[in-house]
Order: structure tokens, then sequence, then C-alpha cells
């Protein structure tokens, strides 16, 4: 019976190569982790050997002590290195991408992606889904038809190679750590840590093997962070990450007071991605969407612009629907695809300018109507939401609809017009 005691041993061993308690105790203390430190913690935590009671009290001695650029990088290249890095060709075009932090009505990355590619460059985006009151690019995309986001790495390869881009969900074998980290800090009140969260975002985007990655850090009352001093910290914390490990990234810092567009809810806003594809749409949506391709784009702004005017990213898009299973004859009759039953106009209550439009609270009434999860297994409605919002300093008369609520029942919609109430302002 040899072969059981030799595995034994060598399992002992790999636990104990480090003494966890000492670990906990050194960053308790304010202490720098080195890079090997770091890399078998993380390993270990990744593969059973470390049990959660430690990682957690890991977790909250980084909460209260931080962590230096150095560790924070060491700290990402090992989530990185916990599962597979995307490999691509020698001599294939730049890969870019953009990560946003969230906010509601946030729907840039349709319109991005399909853009940057028309641009010689490669757009390999990992997405997510929506997080608390913010939407999520990946259930947004699933409100098309057919809409497949669960590509292997070998098919969306090829795709590069044809068009340029992809838009696929975070698998199993990219960043396991993250995954498994995230789950842990939800629980134990860690999830605001400064250092987690610069791992948790720039793991999987590094990933992706990127040359250039531009930041959207959203600030506000819709936002993770909501004043502009702490989206400037968590902005200058990613890009020195991104730096330290050869990636050009470089950051934008926008408002997120108000709902980005005048659509918020998934089928609802692709719709208006439609509408920008084609030409159209709203100029805050647009204006945003330019300033972040210019950051990682080598074409000029006049051109980018183009390309969303004269169809040519709308092509781009149309190809992603169809390489990607999507039905793209159904893009432009989304709103029928996906109709909620009751369309409610809700008035202004007086004549003049709109003064507020609360984007945390429309965020929380789009939850209620069934728009978002609240529990990790919900069900998102694609049907439901708001649309034609109006935007802070729009003139409107008495009884001028200040948004369209789409609902699936009454219920739901007497649940939220509280909500639009305290979120909505008109003054004379």
């Amino acid at each position: 019976m040899p072969e059981p005691l030799e595995d034994v041993g060598t399992f002992s061993a790999h636990i104990f190569s480090m003494h966890v308690p000492s670990l906990i105790e050194k960053k308790r203390e304010g202490k720098e982790l080195t890079a090997d430190e770091i890399g078998e913690l993380i390993s270990g935590f990744t593969h059973g050997e470390i049990p959660d009671y430690q990682m957690s009290a890991w977790a909250m001695a980084v909460f209260f002590r931080g962590m230096t650029a150095a560790e924070t990088q060491h700290l990402t290249t090992a989530m990185m290195e916990s599962g597979n890095v995307l490999e691509y060709p020698d001599g294939s075009p730049p890969k870019v991408d953009k990560h946003s932090t969230g906010g509601i009505g946030d729907k840039v990355s349709l319109v991005l992606a399909p853009l940057l590619a028309c641009d010689e460059v490669w757009v390999p985006m990992i997405s997510g889904r929506g997080l608390g009151i913010t939407g999520g690019t990946l259930d947004k995309l699933e409100s098309i038809p057919g809409f497949n986001i669960h590509i292997d790495e070998r098919r969306a390869l090829t795709q590069l190679k044809s068009i340029g881009v992809f838009m696929i969900g975070q698998s199993a074998d990219i960043c396991p750590a993250d995954k498994k980290l995230y789950a842990l800090r939800d629980v134990t009140g860690t999830v605001p840590s400064q250092p987690l969260i610069v791992a948790s975002i720039m793991s999987k985007k590094l990933a992706e093997n990127l040359d250039r990655l531009v930041l959207d850090v959203k600030f506000g009352s819709g936002a993770f962070m909501k004043t502009r001093k702490e989206a400037r910290q968590l902005a200058a914390a990613m890009t020195e990450v991104g730096k330290l490990m050869g990636v050009k990234v470089t950051h934008l810092l926008s408002p997120m007071d108000e709902p980005l567009g005048r659509a918020v809810g998934n089928a609802l806003e692709v719709t208006e991605c439609v509408e920008i594809l084609q030409g159209g749409g709203p100029e805050d949506v647009i204006k945003l969407v330019l300033d972040l391709a210019e950051q990682v784009s080598t074409a000029s702004r006049a051109k980018l612009a183009g390309w969303l005017k004269d169809g040519t990213a709308w092509r781009k898009f149309i190809s992603l629907v169809y390489a990607q299973d999507g039905d793209a004859s159904s893009l432009e009759t989304l709103g029928q695809v996906h109709r909620a039953p009751i369309v409610h106009q809700f008035p202004a209550p007086s004549a003049g300018v709109v003064k507020k439009m609360d984007a945390e609270t429309i965020g929380r009434a789009s939850l209620f109507l069934g728009g978002g999860r609240q529990t990790p297994g919900d069900t998102v409605d694609f049907a439901v939401g708001f649309s034609g919002i109006k935007k802070i300093g729009e003139t409107v008369e008495t009884g001028e609809p200040l948004l369209f609520v789409h609902a699936r029942n009454d219920q739901t919609l007497r649940s939220v017009l509280p909500l639009l109430e305290k979120s909505i302002e008109v003054s004379g």
C-alpha cells in the first residue's frame, strides 16, 4: 500500500510549502507580500488546498491594509494565470478592448465592439452579466434570438480571423481564481476593497492577452464608485497594473447620475444600439462610444463617426450576430419580439426643465420590473424597462411623458411608480 502514502506526502508538502497564518499576519501588519507568496496563496485557494476561512481572513486583512502597486500586479498575474490566457497567431493585428465599471443604460459595448472591428484590429470581448442594479452586456446580447455567448476558444479565434470581433461570456477556464474569490468576497464584506476590485477586473481583461485596453470608470448615483475622487483612484490603480503587465491602458471618467441614453432594459437597449449603428440614436451614447474608441483605435474620430453614420459598423454588427448563431433579421423588430404587455406613460407633473433623473433609483426600478437579477438564479425579462427617457436639462410640458414604463403586469408597474416619483424632478 505504498502509493497512497506517497500521494499524501506529496500533497502535504504542497500544502505546507508556506504557512498561511503567517501570510495573513504579515498582511494584517501592513507588510508587503512577495510574488511567490501571493502566487502560492491564489494557487492553493483555487485548488481547494487553502480553506475559505483562511482566505476570508486574508481578504479582510487586504481590505483594511490595502496593497502596494507591485502586490496588486502579483495578485492580478496569479489570478490571470489560474486559467487559460488567449493565444493568437504570430503577426496577428493588435488586440484591443474596453471595460466599464457598470452603469444604468450602459449599452456602449454593443456599439463599440463592432465599430472598433471596422479598424484593422481584433476585438476579443469577454463580458459579464448584470450585477445588482447595473445591466450586463451578455443579458442584452441574449435578448437577440439565438445569440450564442458560449462559443469555444477555437471557434472564437476563427471568428476573429474572419470578422475581427467576438463577444462571449467568461468560461470556466478563464480566471477560475477570480470566480472563486469573488464568491467569497461577496459574503464576507470585502467586495469594496480596491486592490481586490482591480485584480478581479484586470485579471479577466488581461487573460484576453490584449495590446490596448481602455477603461470606462463611472461615478455618480448609478455607479459603484459614487464620487469622481473614488473613480479616479480606481482608474489610476487599474492603469498602473496594466502598465506593469505590459499593456497600454488608458481610462476615461464618465458621470452616471442619469441613465446613459434614453433606454434602460435589455431588448430596449439593443433597439437603441441598432438606431446608433444605423446613424441615429442619442448623442450622449455616441459621444462616449467615440471618446472610448479614440483611445484604442488608430482611426481618426471623424473616420470612426463616419463608420457609425454610413452603415459600416452596422454591417459589422450583423456579421457578429450571424457568426454567433443570432437571428440578425430580428434586430430591427426586437421591440416586437420582446414586447411588454403594458407600456405606461409617466407624465410630467408640471411644465419646466428636467432637473433630476436619478440613475440609481431608475436602475432599481428596472430590477423590480424584472430587467435584472435580485438573486443569481433569477430569470431576466428581456422586454421590461424604460424608453423615451428625458435628459437632464430638457424642457417638458405638463403631462408630457418623462419616460415610458414597459411592464409585465400591473403589480410590477405599481411597485415602481413611487420610485419614479422620487427619482425625477421637474422645476419651472
